[in-house]
């Protein structure tokens, strides 16, 4: 998974789908860690420092490009300052497969705002290409039009890619032909899934006093063309429960007031497993065999209790961080946990599903927003981030002014080993401009009117769970 698995744009945070606001979704457990007073009690050795920008912000990448594609003889052009901090996805950059690129963006147009709940009634223009590498002749090219102004496009790793639009997700291919694939019975706003992709995450609105048609159960999602029994339509899905301290801290609303509603489906069949309703976005990590509930634990310290498909529970990991951190499957059997020390600054901590920590990253400090992409084979993760000239907050937000640029940073996702450092511009603060190909080896990034390719030697392997014993 946040495409991001890592966010959601207007509220939610694009990539992988990490949410800037998330309630971990989990029943109540009892606090496993022992004591832990946190890095920055009495008599604890000083945190380290995160690492800081050069006064000159990165200008070129750390290696040359392959090859490159120009965008504007595409229709591409850059975005204006005004976009900035709307979290607005504009940009879908992605890779079919090793020589071909998809590239999708927003027509520079008038917005057409129909009457529609909720605020979808904002049309745009997508245009869509495909790429030939390295030549990058245009196989294929269509127009679409969708409602909003969040993420809309996932890639799968058989070629296939799913378009959002409304209440729609639709299958498409190198054709650029679109197939009807999943509905619901609410505007979807997010999908993220597990690094197999056998599984979806989706937040759609569907508001509590909403009836069901007749013979749909609550939490039912249509496959078109697909056959289902009365019986499986009304056999109504494991429910998600909110954590109770989770709630408390994002101030959960009174259930009449919950009209967001969570669905775990497998994406084979679209039958859902597992539903919760909640009054926020909200960012679900899953692998095959379940899905990751945070847990806090003593002084600073949060535990990562993994919620397995078939009801068993096992907590496989602990980090220290001074506010609630993210977590994100990279792989099957590796979670990225991003982190805070008690200076501010962010960390990025990766561990094995057997509770091994694996390696530490510091970013930069004077970086916000930053969203990872992984390479379909998990060998490799991006990492982007805008360069602020001061911190982002609440109380501080986000002047267009204030950007100095966006940076990519590639890492192997076993040892943590920086492979690759390269701007992109524009600045997009929902990204979209930076894919992996399935191999790992091929990183496309969207940079002064280019679409810039480099190649990378083969990653070091991946860890294997199986050679070392479970420890916590």
């Amino acid at each position: 998974m946040a495409k991001r698995l890592f966010g959601i744009g207007l509220g939610l945070r694009a990539g992988l789908g990490l949410a800037a606001a998330g309630v971990a979704l989990c029943a109540v457990a009892p606090a496993l860690a022992q004591g832990h007073g946190g890095s920055g009690r009495l008599g604890a050795p000083s945190p380290p420092l995160g690492r800081t920008l050069p006064s000159r912000l990165l200008e070129k990448p750390s290696q040359p490009p392959a090859f490159s594609v120009p965008v504007e003889q595409l229709g591409f052009s850059a975005p204006g300052p005004e976009y900035m901090g709307k979290h607005i996805s504009l940009v879908s950059l992605d890779f079919l497969d090793e020589n071909r690129l998809l590239f999708t963006f927003r027509v520079p147009g008038l917005l057409r705002r129909e009457a529609g709940e909720n605020g979808t009634g904002d049309e745009r223009q997508i245009r869509a290409v495909v790429l030939a590498l390295p030549a990058g002749t245009v196989e294929a090219e269509a127009l679409w039009t969708v409602h909003d102004r969040v993420r809309y496009l996932w890639m799968l790793k058989d070629g296939h890619f799913l378009l959002r639009d409304r209440d729609n997700l639709e299958l498409g291919d190198a054709t650029l032909v679109l197939k009807p694939y999943l509905h619901f019975p609410g505007p979807l706003l997010y999908v993220e899934m597990d690094p197999t992709q056998q599984f979806l995450v989706t937040d759609s609105r569907e508001p509590e006093a909403k009836t069901n048609k007749p013979g749909e159960a609550a939490g039912t999602v249509t496959r078109p063309g697909q056959q289902r029994s009365p019986e499986a339509d009304n056999k109504p899905a494991a429910t998600l429960t909110a954590n109770a301290g989770s709630a408390a801290m994002n101030g959960m609303a009174p259930a009449a007031q919950r009209d967001l509603i969570v669905r775990i489906l497998r994406r084979d069949s679209g039958q859902v497993l597992l539903v919760s309703r909640t009054n926020t976005a909200v960012h679900l990590p899953i692998n095959a065999d379940g899905y990751l509930e945070r847990l806090r634990g003593r002084g600073d310290r949060w535990l990562l209790n993994l919620k397995t498909f078939n009801g068993g529970s096992a907590v496989v990991g602990q980090v220290d961080s001074t506010s609630s951190p993210s977590f994100d499957f990279v792989s099957q059997r590796e979670v990225l946990a991003t982190t805070f020390t008690a200076l501010g600054d962010r960390k990025l901590v990766a561990m094995g599903t057997d509770g091994r920590r694996l390696w530490e990253y510091f970013t930069y400090r004077e970086t916000a927003w930053p969203l990872p992409v992984r390479s379909p084979d998990g060998s490799r993760l991006a990492w982007e981030a805008l360069a602020v000239t001061q911190p982002v907050s609440d109380n501080s937000p986000l002047d267009p002014e204030d950007v100095k640029g966006q940076l990519v940073e590639v890492l192997n996702a076993a040892d943590g080993k920086v492979v690759l450092d390269a701007p992109a511009s524009p600045a997009l603060d929902a990204g979209g401009n930076v894919a992996i190909s399935p191999s790992g080896q091929r990183v496309a990034v969207v940079n002064g009117g280019q679409i810039q390719v480099f190649e990378l030697p083969p990653a070091a392997p991946l860890p294997d769970p199986a050679a070392h014993p479970q420890s916590h």
